[in-house]
């Protein structure tokens, strides 16, 4: 089912995005935690791929895993930078051959052995998003339209591009070359959000975007956020509150998933197309959200009063 199917049936998505544990240890602990993100029912969960396809082959044994394995939707990131024509459609094609359904198509980085983004057949996520259609053309996906195709947004800018009105022609860019949704990156202020989907619809930018949220739970992790989303801002009170049980960790997670609570709370008032959980491939903090807002297994229900545009 496409997302924007989803969005027609239950006026948001609640979704989760997971990455390919690394060693045996860690995939069978992840995989024993599956059922506990089942039980709340998410639209559909994203799975990460690593850099020029660093991770191609795990990713690809998780999409497997949860689409013939569990009742969880996935969406495969599919990143562009370092492969090839021929390389994209292969995995396309092995993708459509699973059902899979939607397509986060993102350009990436290049692998640290790899001098420069521009080598192999694309350079920029709208060349994928292209690629993808092309493929969606050929009708060899079991669903007549192929797959639907998401793209990131950057609500607080993107590091390589500092001029937003530049940033806003790259995602009109995306958006041109036929992406059906945006997914954005991680944020803590909502404002900004507000304020870039505004301008998003000045650039007469119209498909549905899905707000990226990750809740803190330890100093460990804030200083890990800051690293792997660089220019995200982290607002002054919630800083002041973290600073103020630094020395209690229990305390700095509450702390972490209040925030993220009131940001989602907030978010489904102003009638957000949907949320999306960077989970870490932890069930914890996200369960505790679900239950307080009242998403879990009923995101229809739940948005069903607050969409005021």
């Amino acid at each position: 089912m496409h997302i924007r199917d989803v969005l027609a049936r239950d006026g948001m998505t609640a979704s989760f995005e997971f990455f390919p544990p690394r060693n045996l240890d860690a995939w069978q602990e992840f995989v024993a935690s599956l059922p506990e993100f089942e039980a709340l029912k998410p639209s559909f969960v994203s799975v990460t791929y690593g850099a020029g396809g660093s991770t191609r082959d795990r990713t690809d044994a998780l999409v497997a895993q949860l689409a013939t394995e569990t009742a969880l939707a996935p969406v495969p990131h599919l990143t562009c930078v370092g492969h090839t024509d021929a390389e994209i459609d292969s995995i396309l094609a092995g993708y459509a051959s699973r059902g899979v359904s939607n397509i986060l198509a993102l350009r990436g980085d290049a692998p640290r052995a790899q001098a420069s983004v521009t080598e192999g057949s694309f350079r920029h996520a709208a060349d994928l998003v292209r690629a993808v259609r092309t493929f969606n053309d050929s009708g060899r996906h079991p669903d007549p339209r192929g797959f639907g195709i998401g793209v990131a947004g950057f609500p607080e800018g993107h590091p390589e591009t500092p001029n937003t009105l530049v940033q806003m022609d790259h995602l009109k860019a995306k958006v041109d070359a036929g992406a059906d949704f945006i997914v954005t990156q991680l944020f803590f202020d909502n404002d900004a959000f507000f304020d870039w989907r505004d301008r998003c619809a000045l650039a007469g930018i119209k498909v549905p975007m899905i707000a990226g949220l990750m809740p803190v739970t330890s100093l460990a992790g804030l200083k890990r956020m800051a690293e792997l989303a660089a220019g995200t801002r982290f607002p002054a009170p919630l800083l002041r509150a973290i600073k103020r049980c630094q020395d209690d960790p229990e305390s700095v997670a509450n702390v972490g998933i209040h925030w993220a609570t009131e940001q989602a709370r907030d978010l489904i008032d102003r009638g957000v197309d949907g949320i999306h959980f960077y989970t870490l491939n932890r069930s914890g903090a996200t369960r505790q959200i679900y239950r307080t807002l009242g998403l879990a297994g009923r995101v229809g229900s739940a948005a069903a009063g607050s969409q005021i545009r």
